[in-house]
């Protein structure tokens, strides 16, 4: 198995201090603060990092909030369990009957004049739920329930849903009722394919079928424990999961940006344009082989095309063909990008997306299982 097919990180997201990547080159970037949200206590501090200045929030623990108060991202809402406790495992029942979420037809028409509704993307959740809800609740687009409350809104997830967090499987739940929720509003909530998705179809559908990778015989299943796997999200894997997941698109365009999961030029080896690209994938999911499939993961897996002095004219490249004027990505943890990486095993601190490659770029994976934060951004970022 090549490095690019397996990022170096403890099988558990939670069993010791993450090795420190060998970075030779550090971006100079900047940080993008949302602004203050209402109803959190919060302390400012300002401070340089790349020649930027940036805001730092410093978040009150968790256990300053009220027990209807949602916590900040990266902190745990009042469980009674420790923060990285597994679940406890407990008898199921009969199922219960829910009736399903209601979508009214047509939908509702925007005001005269009234232009889209703001737009969102989410950076990689990977089963951290509790996180994801906190989240979306600080920005205002679900209730205290976890219901749709964004109007008009339009959100999009970056992908990468399962894998090293405890509940991937519920992620997937959300994000399709959120999806339903925001159509019958008049919004959208959407999200892209990601390598992670790439791989836990791959494991449920070849499991220890061998592939040939370039660094010897492997198969889906191996790779997928390897790299955070969690053994529950697949036994609860159901094939209306599996048919959502092999329809989500591999990039998209809106407001002039180039939205897409992972911070690699391989798109540009599956089409011209974005359509192309997409029916590529979807094509390759329902009729070509493992190899083919593995193909595509390893590809999706590649890391670190916008950073340093080339990552520029990366940018560029994808920009040119795709159109766009900015790259939106995932994937990559910020705090691997920038390097600042605390050697003490602490967890990092990202204060907000991460804006690079001369500002062509934008990175939203804040490092969640590495005790980072979801992030969640309105676009623009300035």
């Amino acid at each position: 198995m090549t490095p690019e097919d397996l990022f170096r990180e403890p099988e558990h997201p939670h069993s010791g201090p993450r090795p420190r990547q060998d970075l030779d080159v550090l971006p100079q970037g900047s940080y993008f603060e949302p602004a203050e949200p209402a109803g959190y206590p919060y302390e400012e501090t300002y401070s340089t990092y790349g020649g930027a200045r940036y805001l730092e929030q410093h978040w009150a623990p968790a256990s300053q909030f009220g027990a209807d108060t949602p916590p900040a991202p990266g902190h745990y809402a009042p469980t009674g369990r420790a923060p990285h406790e597994d679940p406890p495992t407990i008898e199921l029942g009969p199922p219960i009957d829910t009736p399903p979420v209601e979508v009214h037809f047509p939908y509702p028409q925007p005001e005269p004049g009234e232009g889209p509704g703001p737009l969102f993307v989410i950076g990689d959740v990977h089963g951290y739920l509790d996180e994801l809800l906190a989240a979306l609740h600080q920005q205002g687009l679900i209730d205290t329930e976890g219901h749709w409350s964004a109007g008009r809104s339009r959100v999009w997830f970056l992908g990468d849903f399962t894998d090293r967090g405890p509940d991937g499987i519920g992620v997937i739940d959300l994000v399709m009722q959120l999806a339903a929720e925001a159509a019958a509003a008049g919004g959208y909530c959407r999200a892209l394919m990601g390598n992670h998705e790439l791989l836990f179809l791959g494991a449920s559908r070849y499991g220890d079928e061998a592939v040939q990778s370039t660094a010897g015989t492997a198969s889906f299943l191996a790779a997928w424990r390897l790299n955070g796997g969690q053994q529950h999200d697949l036994e609860r894997l159901q094939p209306h999961h599996i048919s959502w997941l092999s329809r989500l698109p591999a990039m998209a365009l809106e407001d002039g940006h180039l939205l897409l999961h992972s911070d690699t030029t391989a798109y540009l080896e599956y089409g011209e344009t974005i359509a192309d690209v997409n029916d590529a994938v979807h094509a390759l999911l329902a009729d070509e082989g493992i190899d083919e499939w593995w193909d595509a993961f390893r590809k999706f897996t590649k890391r670190f095309a916008f950073r340093g002095q080339a990552g520029t004219m990366a940018a560029q490249e994808l920009l040119a063909v795709y159109g766009g004027y900015r790259v939106v990505h995932g994937h990559s943890p910020i705090p691997y990008l920038t390097g600042d990486q605390p050697e003490d095993g602490t967890p990092p601190h990202v204060p907000g997306p991460y804006i690079y490659a001369d500002e062509l770029a934008i990175a939203m994976d804040g490092g969640v299982t590495m005790d980072g934060r979801l992030l969640v951004a309105r676009l623009p970022l300035n």
